[in-house]
């Protein structure tokens, strides 16, 4: 990968598993319930060009609870509505005294093109269908909290594979801790090559052999018009592929079910699976935050 700003984090592929395992290490000693004046002065940018919830919330109430000072920049109402450059947009919010640029695009390769020519570093939030290095990086948090370790484990990875950054980052991870992956979806939503692309990571087409025996259900958004899009009906991903508890019952009796959300009750699981005491869907939202402390406090070189 090109060189970029030192503390950039652009995806999950290019970190070693030590850097990883770092990062873990220092979210555990991350509290946002207590204020470390880490970044106190500094100046955190939050570039959006997508919507997002969780993601935007969880790093600017990371970015708060070290005392750093924040200011969100939607593209909406911005000179980027106007057609403004992304590199233009980098230069003037470094211009203006950022710190740090957090950026989810709708562009595959967005944050490292900024790497490349700005002298601060950049964090990826989400680029396309390329990555979301802090989600895999809070799902592998919130897995320790529960596992001994990622190497063994076995993960089944559930829904529409092929369009999300959050699978792909996760694959990386995992695969680097020895862990093994299994896919499933509608052959549309499955990548071609995804055998291919790591270790340990096998593909099924039906949800009962992907979730037999499992540590860890990992669920992934549908989105209803991308399932029009390939002529599959409701009701038919819903029999095929929807979580319910008898499914889950097929998993370990301590599987983890995780799912980054939005989630959709009543589509990619039931209401009940949403609510079970397997779930940790809540608690990734939480780990979000200490998580996205660490990725701060390295970026900005007080990582200690």
């Amino acid at each position: 990968m090109t060189k970029a700003a030192r503390g950039s984090l652009l995806g999950i592929e290019y970190l070693r598993a030590e850097e990883i395992a770092g990062l873990l290490k220092l979210a555990r000693r991350m509290n946002p319930q207590k204020t470390r004046p880490l970044l106190r002065g500094k100046r955190v940018l939050l570039l959006f060009y997508e919507p997002s919830t969780r993601t935007r919330s969880s790093f600017e109430i990371a970015a708060k609870s070290l005392g750093a000072i924040t200011t969100l920049i939607q593209s909406r109402g911005s000179s980027i509505e106007k057609g403004e450059s992304l590199l233009d947009t980098g230069y003037t919010l470094r211009a203006v005294g950022a710190d740090v640029i957090i950026i989810r695009h709708p562009n595959a390769g967005a944050p490292l093109l900024m790497a490349q020519h700005l002298d601060i570093p950049v964090i990826n939030a989400g680029d396309g269908m390329h990555e979301h290095p802090s989600q895999a990086l809070l799902d592998a948090y919130t897995i320790l909290r529960h596992k001994k370790s990622l190497k063994g484990l076995h993960v089944a990875i559930i829904g529409d594979i092929y369009h999300s950054r959050v699978a792909r980052s996760a694959i990386h991870l995992l695969s680097k801790f020895g862990a093994m992956v299994t896919l499933c979806g509608p052959p549309e939503f499955l990548p071609e090559v995804a055998a291919t692309l790591a270790p340990g990571l096998h593909i099924t087409r039906t949800v009962e052999d992907a979730i037999r025996g499992v540590d860890v259900v990992m669920l992934l958004r549908v989105q209803k018009e991308r399932l029009a899009g390939v002529k599959i009906s409701l009701q038919d991903y819903i029999g095929r592929y929807q979580i319910t508890l008898t499914r889950l019952k097929l998993a370990k009796k301590d599987a983890l079910l995780m799912h980054p959300g939005p989630i959709i009750r009543g589509l990619e699981l039931t209401g009940e699976v949403a609510d079970c005491p397997q779930s940790a869907i809540v608690e990734e939202v939480r780990n979000g935050v200490p998580v996205r402390m660490a990725i701060l406090a390295r970026a900005l070189g007080r990582a200690r």
